[in-house]
């Protein structure tokens, strides 16, 4: 099972994403070839060698009549330099106008579907922020035929590569402002904040707009779910980049491999026990917090990231009660993951306390029960073998069939013990 992996730590926008996905191709010049035979008109693909903190990856610059439409965001605005938004006068464009551009495009025809659903992700997005009937939208910067090439480009590239599951990252955002046809808006802009809902997302500590409408846009049409890096054996890894520095390198990491199978790799696992995982500790102490907002500010670090999170009571000074929130965190991601917990806690300080820990492998499968499909998690290692059915299905199971939850739980684990 072929799996693509996003990591968008450092945000999206469609040429990052078109470089990333380029890298990975098996014959980079045919594919970069068939991007600039797709037939928009005076449109023409530049795949050009980028160097971000030591790395080398590729950034996509997208020349119309001869002018690199992105290379306008440095000299325009003071942001990441990502795609597309423009303060220069463009044409502006209907969904009906986008329809018969893509239409006329010579790639397949599920190419064009997919282009066409994400114009209509962010058509959406634009009506309800504008309060019009999406008839009526008229694309500024991501009409433009750049913003065109890159949704385009992107939905050739996945076609070709045809993963059997796209996942990604939590997306981060950026903080500020940002200038565009409407305006000095703030970030993320309110038609990507509205494409984002639902998406794990983090602002980061770089200012600019680091996820563009296009990239949420693309990233929430195509992606089937949101976490950290599953399980899988990478046989390509790909850097699209984008055109401003940070102190982190600015770009998208596409890594493109097949699933892990526990199974095929046990025998390997208990000959070699797994790598040891350098992590950090975070904890502070909360005493003006409600169990309610601790509760959130929990759930909402997992989403941002955090590989567990636990709470447990506390004695305070003065004899207050109290709460130690303690988040287990990657060594890489210390920082701003501190950074997450003193904006979205009340605490005052948060203390770091460098671990390693032992871990088993991981991996997912669907199973068949006599109640339906239900989510397998195995963990193996160290000579362990352990399955576990995910409470999630189990939940779903109990309310569907009206049965109490410890039978369900009890019938479907031994039906996993016996297969």
């Amino acid at each position: 099972m072929k799996k693509l992996y996003l990591d968008c730590g450092m945000g999206a926008a469609g040429d990052m994403l078109t470089a990333a996905l380029l890298e990975i191709c098996p014959d980079r010049a045919a594919m970069l070839k068939r991007l600039n035979g797709m037939g928009i008109p005076d449109v023409e693909f530049r795949a050009v060698p980028s160097v971000k903190c030591g790395i080398t990856g590729t950034h996509m610059e997208v020349f119309v009549n001869g002018h690199d439409e992105h290379d306008h965001d440095k000299h325009d605005h003071e942001h990441d330099g990502h795609d597309h938004i423009h303060a220069h006068a463009h044409a502006h464009a209907g969904m009906e106008d986008i329809r018969r551009m893509i239409g006329a495009l010579n790639v397949p025809e599920a190419v064009k579907a997919d282009a066409l659903a994400v114009y209509g992700e962010i058509a959406g997005a634009e009506s309800r922020v504008h309060g019009v009937p999406v008839a009526e939208i008229h694309f500024h910067e991501v009409g433009s035929k750049d913003a065109v090439a890159d949704v385009t480009a992107v939905s050739l590239l996945l076609h070709e590569l045809a993963p059997d599951e796209i996942v990604a990252s939590p997306v981060r955002t950026g903080f500020g402002q940002v200038r565009c046809a409407h305006g000095i808006l703030p970030v993320p802009a309110p038609a990507t904040a509205l494409l984002l809902q639902g998406i794990p997302t983090f602002a980061g500590d770089e200012r600019g707009e680091m996820c563009t409408p296009t990239g949420a846009a693309l990233l929430k049409h195509f992606a089937a779910r949101f976490a950290p890096q599953p399980m899988m054996a990478v046989e390509k890894t790909g850097y699209g980049m984008g055109r401003k520095d940070f102190q982190t390198a600015n770009c998208v990491r596409a890594f493109f491999g097949e699933q892990y199978d526990a199974k095929r790799g046990s025998a390997e696992m208990k000959a070699v026990p797994p790598e040891k995982d350098e992590v950090v500790k975070l904890e502070c102490n909360l005493d003006d917090m409600t169990p309610e907002a601790v509760s959130y500010a929990a759930e909402a670090l997992l989403s941002f990231g955090a590989l567990d999170v636990f709470t447990l009571p506390a004695g305070m000074k003065k004899g207050r009660p109290g709460i130690l929130l303690t988040c287990i965190a990657r060594k890489s991601r210390a920082e701003e993951t501190a950074a997450f917990i003193l904006t979205n806690t009340t605490t005052l300080g948060v203390r770091e306390i460098a671990c390693r820990r032992y871990t088993l492998e991981r991996s997912e499968s669907l199973t068949d029960t006599s109640f339906g499909p239900v989510r397998v998690k195995t963990s193996e290692g160290y000579g362990t073998v352990r399955k576990k059915a995910e409470y999630d299905d189990l939940a779903a199971i109990a309310r569907r069939t009206g049965k109490p939850f410890p039978k369900i739980s009890a019938a479907i684990e031994d039906e996993i013990r016996k297969n």
